[in-house]
């Protein structure tokens, strides 16, 4: 953790300790990297206003090291140009100051098992929902009929992205940095229309979904457990 305000560094070392976490802190950009390069991290969390090397600066030189370690920002600089800065450094998850302690560590939770998982789910070739099975490859829906549904490319991506996060909450802004990029802004209306042509793509009840959730204020949500290839 990187962080120039000693009573909460120390404070939010102490919770993640608490929770089991063993915790290495640096007060300093320069020092962070020196730490990093001798240590190895299921998550690193860094704000962005620090000493020596700023909190971006970091995150990238990071990235050119490694570019599978989840990466949070925990920051008091909350505009949007702030959040797409800090996701376009590698940035998975983007928490502004002042937080609630409960929220950060389940975010951390999250990413610290994102983090373990490796690349698993990287090659990801086919999905299984209920009795249809989605070809990323080729683009491709398959039902049990015999049937075949071309998918977009940004439907095929959404879904990969989506069933890759399986069982935690996609954020609009991670959304948009996979699925488009920040070459266009969705309006959260466009992504909730993916989201209805999925449901009747997959949902037995799409007034009461079992796979695509919309999350108010957070994002959205694909749960099952299927077969995955």
């Amino acid at each position: 953790m990187v962080e120039d305000e000693e009573h909460l560094l120390d404070a939010i070392k102490l919770n993640l300790e608490l929770e089991g976490y063993r915790v290495s802190t640096a007060a300093d950009g320069k020092k962070a990297l020196k730490i990093f390069k001798e240590e190895r991290f299921n998550l690193v969390i860094l704000d962005v206003m620090i000493p020596e090397i700023d909190g971006f600066q970091v995150a990238e030189t990071i990235r050119l090291q490694n570019t599978e370690v989840p990466i949070m920002f925990l920051t008091a600089k909350n505009s949007s140009e702030d959040r797409i800065t800090g996701l376009r450094k590698g940035a998975d998850d983007y928490l502004v100051k002042p937080f609630n302690l409960e929220e950060l560590i389940l975010r951390v939770g999250i990413l610290v098992r994102r983090g373990m998982k490796g690349d698993d789910l990287k090659e990801l070739n086919s999905y299984t929902i209920g009795d249809k099975t989605i070809y990323f490859n080729s683009f491709e829906l398959h039902h049990a009929d015999g049937a075949v549904t071309s998918l977009t490319k940004k439907e095929t991506m959404l879904l990969k992205l989506l069933i890759e996060r399986r069982n935690e909450a996609v954020s609009r802004e991670q959304i948009l940095e996979t699925v488009w990029n920040y070459d266009v802004y969705p309006s959260t209306r466009t992504i909730d229309n993916f989201i209805l042509t999925f449901r009747k793509y997959f949902e037995p009840d799409q007034k009461h979904p079992m796979y695509f959730h919309s999350i108010r204020g957070v994002g959205y949500k694909f749960t099952d457990n299927p077969q995955a290839s």
